[in-house]
């Protein structure tokens, strides 16, 4: 019996001393560094926001909307807005250059709003268009090509100008299902 009890104490003290108890301090601010360095690795890599020259067919962006979801074919399932071209003519298209930004009524040339105090950046499939009140971010979510607009920041009022949530190139605009207006002029 006293053998086995010396055989026992023997693994007992061979065990406790393989535990991390015993294995050496470390500094706490290695260990801070650590964490943030495998933190850092873990964490995906934002694509980096750069700035851009604005695309030439951002010159002429025209409102378009969804007119039928179900369509697989995108130059079926967006198109010209009926109400705003046809009906109350309020909708605003959008031109971006290197030094202004410009929202022209679809049937009233003379009637624009131009803000010249801008930035421009891209990020991915983004054109990121800041000014001191608001930012315009237009996504490119089809190749046809067509955009996204979302606004951030101090609401947009503008009179007889109504900012549509989608964009398509003026050359591409032909593209796209024609809607008659029938009896309106639009």
């Amino acid at each position: 019996m006293k053998k086995l009890i010396t055989s026992f104490s023997v693994a007992i003290v061979l065990l406790t001393s393989c535990s991390p108890a015993t294995e050496k301090k470390v500094n706490a601010t290695d260990s801070i560094a650590a964490k943030t360095d495998t933190v850092a690795k873990l964490v995906p890599e934002k694509k980096m926001i750069s700035k851009i020259e604005v695309p030439g067919d951002f010159s002429a962006l025209v409102p378009i909307d969804v007119l039928d979801i179900k369509k697989q074919n995108v130059y079926e399932k967006y198109g010209i807005e009926f109400s705003g071209n046809c009906y109350s003519c309020d909708l605003a298209s959008l031109s971006v250059s290197k030094d202004k930004i410009v929202w022209t009524n679809i049937c009233d040339e003379k009637d624009f709003f131009e803000m010249n105090d801008f930035s421009i950046s891209g990020e991915g499939n983004k054109i990121i268009l800041k000014t001191s009140e608001r930012t315009y971010i237009l996504t490119q979510i089809d190749k046809a090509p067509i955009y996204e607009l979302a606004v951030e920041g101090k609401k947009l009022e503008l009179n007889n100008k109504r900012i549509a949530k989608y964009f398509t190139t003026k050359k591409a605009l032909s593209l796209f299902k024609e809607h008659e207006c029938g009896e309106f002029e639009g």
